[in-house]
């Protein structure tokens, strides 16, 4: 298993493999300590394509129907942060939710890939919060902008190579306790349908990130809160609110 990561030290932004505490820099070799250097998003996706109500009991827990086909929406890049940066609490809402999620890294342009194949062309997994101000999404026709907001997409730490994506625990701890625990075997489509499905949409660009719904248990958090996303076999996404 491998953790792959993007980093800033100085000037100076690298992408690299950490082992053991320290970050190995994949262009040149150099080596820092992991307090040494600035975590950022582990991938710089052209879009960030997030899939709704993909757990029958958050479909229920929305008063959603049980979907026939994925429900997809994008999110835009500028909405991504990295571990231990803040999440703004945007003056416009009044209930500001998280939502644990497993997150899929792409590797390569990728089009019209069958479930089969879809392994090929995926770099990894890392953790995810799609960030949701729920009374927005309650009011608006679409969810755009309850889902886009600076700050309302947190991801990583780092992405994990070579797991299975089909059994992995992911969990949710506001303020040290826990509000969301689950299993992505319990996803209605799995990682492999949803490359399938969203590759016959749109090309996958190299970096591009696939957001892969999220388990029941879904709530509001509120500044001053701190919010952990855990999904086995990558590690723990940890972020503050602030307004």
């Amino acid at each position: 298993m491998t953790f792959i990561g993007r980093f800033r030290y100085n000037h100076r932004v690298f992408t690299g493999e950490v082992i053991e505490g320290k970050v190995h820099s994949m262009l040149g070799g150099k080596e820092y300590k992991l307090d040494e250097v600035k975590i950022l998003p582990p991938c710089t996706p052209s879009k960030i394509v997030c899939v709704g109500c993909n757990y029958v009991e958050h479909a229920k827990e929305l008063n959603e129907r049980i979907p026939e086909e994925p429900v997809l929406f994008l999110k835009p890049p500028s909405s991504l942060i990295a571990n231990e940066e803040n999440i703004v609490y945007p003056k416009q809402s009044q209930r500001v939710d998280y939502e644990a999620e497993l997150a899929v890294v792409i590797s390569r342009r990728t089009r019209h890939v069958k479930k089969e194949k879809a392994k090929d062309h995926i770099l990894g997994y890392t953790c995810f919060n799609d960030v949701t101000a729920r009374d927005l999404q309650r009011k608006d026709i679409q969810w755009t902008r309850a889902k886009s907001f600076d700050t309302f997409s947190p991801i990583g730490p780092f992405i994990s190579t070579d797991i299975d994506p089909l059994s992995l625990n992911i969990k949710a701890k506001l303020n040290g306790e826990a509000r969301q625990s689950s299993n992505t075997k319990d996803m209605i489509f799995n990682v492999y349908s949803l490359v399938e499905f969203i590759s016959g949409v749109m090309t996958l660009e190299a970096g591009d990130v696939i957001a892969t719904g999220t388990p029941p248990g879904v709530g509001p958090m509120k500044p001053g809160d701190t919010i952990e996303i855990e999904v086995e076999n990558i590690g723990m996404l940890r972020n503050k609110v602030v307004s």
